[in-house]
């Protein structure tokens, strides 16, 4: 299964959002060099400062201890996001891994 979780057009947000049975809280910032992330789980990081790119996973190792994959897809091509184009071009998506 897929959820988009919804990003708007800033800069930089931060959003609380529930992702299977894990209580998330997800940093995504615009810089020079690229839009990044970060991941919490219940306050305690998962990864910090990883760089988004089109289609490529965030969470890139299973020690991490999350459940599922976070992404993101443009929607128009194979461009990297950048925060111009959240919650329309460039979706934000975690899939639980379920076929």
């Amino acid at each position: 299964m897929n959820y988009t979780i919804p990003l708007v057009a800033v800069p930089s947000q931060t959003l609380t959002v529930q992702l299977g049975a894990q209580s998330c809280r997800i940093n995504v910032r615009q810089r020079r060099t690229g839009l990044f992330v970060d991941l919490y789980v219940r306050d305690a990081p998962v990864f910090e400062g990883v760089k988004a790119l089109d289609r490529c996973k965030l969470v890139r190792d299973a020690y991490l201890d999350f459940t599922g994959e976070l992404f993101f897809a443009d929607t128009q091509g194979t461009s990297d996001p950048d925060y111009t184009g959240l919650g329309g071009r460039f979706l934000f998506i975690w899939s639980d891994g379920a076929a």
